[in-house]
């Protein structure tokens, strides 16, 4: 009789479990451990290349919390396909700051954030909005996801005016090819804190070079030559062939009489129209790591504060390797930044202060909104020494403006203080000023704070 103590006599193997526990346990493995699990045996191989199975639990356990997992491509796109194009795409959520001068486009923004959708990724524009409050206003800049047969697709919103989709992305993406406001794009990853969008100006071309191909010849090995073409290069690439064969679909569709060749002439006029009335040139985005304060290092991060304008600004503040603290303003479409002030190894003292560093703060103005409603959403007036608990010497300040340094006014000294308040924020001023600019969380646990859709 076998002992029900002996471990021997007790084990099984994995196989022994039911097949949804084994997709649960696999789903916690990497994709190498998964590799190697599926050499050990043929029926390892059968479950690790099951799609519907086990790269759907993959997806489900990794991104459905965030988004609806059997949306994407209308459901008809495999799950090997959604999790290699999740994966690169899971690193944009969160704040992209524009690199470099604005192009000619006069549109780029200087600051976005990338978002779940139910069946898409969305970019939206984050601006400081123009009324003297804290709030934040938000607009649909970039939309990305997979078509219904597999094809990624990017569209670029210059206007920031289109409605955010209800149903699945491919029905939507029939009703965005009508509208202008939306312009095909492409997005170059060069690693993963650095990406490229640029116009794809091969979207037009391609529609009409494949819709004669199928128009003219029921050949399907011409078809299919065709396509060894497309795919080469020479007609543009193979999202924008989707989606601009989706649009002659729909065309031909509500076109009565066989007009689908005059609406694609119509929308190819519109089209060069639009190409000379915005030109969008290819512009680089970086992504900001750290975008919120860590208990080390409690200024860095993203931040609002309403200056002496009575204009809402956003700031950028990092730590550099040395200790030293770096405060920028990011414009809203600025061609750069303004390096508010940069101080080396700050002096940091803590409560009680000093008489002479008690007037210093007594005696400044606290910029506050304008707007009576906003106070409710804007931080205590902080109006008294109590409120705060280290104060920083800020030894140098500049006007300087970046990335290019040549011409630049130069560094321009001056002393100020760096006041951290009670509740995790923080205020700056100048001793050559009079006002203390107090700052603001941007974005709090995930969340982005006092935003207004300008969609509503």
């Amino acid at each position: 009789m076998a002992n029900p103590k002996d471990p021997k006599e007790c084990s099984f193997s994995f196989s022994d479990f039911p097949e949804d526990v084994q997709l649960c346990i696999l789903s916690f493995l990497s994709l190498p451990d998964i590799a190697n699990f599926a050499c050990t045996s043929k029926r390892s191989v059968s479950l690790c290349c099951n799609d519907t199975k086990l790269w759907f639990t993959l997806c489900q356990r990794r991104w459905g919390s965030k988004t609806q997992i059997n949306k994407w491509g209308g459901g008809q796109i495999t799950n090997k396909l959604l999790y290699k194009t999740l994966t690169q795409w899971e690193n944009l959520i969160g704040f992209w700051r524009h690199c470099g001068r604005a192009g000619l486009s006069g549109q780029c923004p200087r600051l976005i954030i990338f978002e779940w959708g139910p069946s898409f990724v969305s970019g939206s524009r984050i601006c400081p909005s123009k009324n003297g409050t804290y709030y934040v206003t938000k607009s649909p800049f970039l939309w990305m996801g997979i078509s219904p047969d597999g094809q990624i697709v990017y569209f670029l919103d210059l206007e920031g005016q289109t409605e955010i989709p209800s149903g699945d992305f491919g029905s939507w993406l029939e009703f965005v090819c009508l509208d202008q406001n939306l312009v095909p794009a492409n997005v170059n990853f060069m690693g993963k804190d650095h990406f490229v969008v640029e116009e794809n100006l091969n979207f037009w071309h391609s529609s009409k070079s494949k819709d004669v191909l199928r128009s003219s010849s029921s050949s399907k090995n011409l078809i299919e030559d065709s396509d060894e073409v497309i795919e080469s290069g020479i007609a543009g690439s193979l999202p924008d062939r989707f989606v601009s064969e989706m649009y002659m679909h729909f065309a031909n569709r509500t076109s009565p009489g066989g007009g689908g060749d005059r609406a694609w002439r119509r929308q190819r006029k519109k089209e060069k129209e639009r190409q000379g009335r915005r030109k969008w040139e290819p512009e680089h985005f970086l992504k900001v790591v750290d975008c919120s304060p860590t208990p080390d290092k409690p200024l860095q991060g993203l931040w609002k504060g309403i200056s002496g304008d009575m204009n809402l600004n956003f700031y950028l503040v990092k730590y550099d390797e040395i200790g030293g603290i770096i405060c920028q303003r990011i414009g809203d479409f600025s061609s750069s930044y303004t390096l508010v002030f940069w101080t080396s190894e700050p002096m940091s003292m803590e409560s009680p202060f000093s008489l002479e560093e008690e007037r210093i703060y007594d005696d400044r103005i606290h910029f506050q909104p304008v707007a009576a409603e906003d106070q409710i959403h804007s931080q205590p007036a902080m109006t008294g020494i109590e409120m705060v608990s280290h104060i920083q010497h800020i030894n140098s300040s500049c006007n300087l403006m970046l990335p290019s340094l040549v011409g630049s006014a130069g560094l321009q000294h001056g002393e100020g203080r760096i006041w951290q308040y009670m509740n995790g924020t923080f205020g700056f001023g100048f001793l050559r000023d009079h006002f203390i600019i107090d700052l603001k969380h941007i974005i709090q646990e995930g969340r982005l704070l006092d935003s207004v859709n300008l969609l509503q």
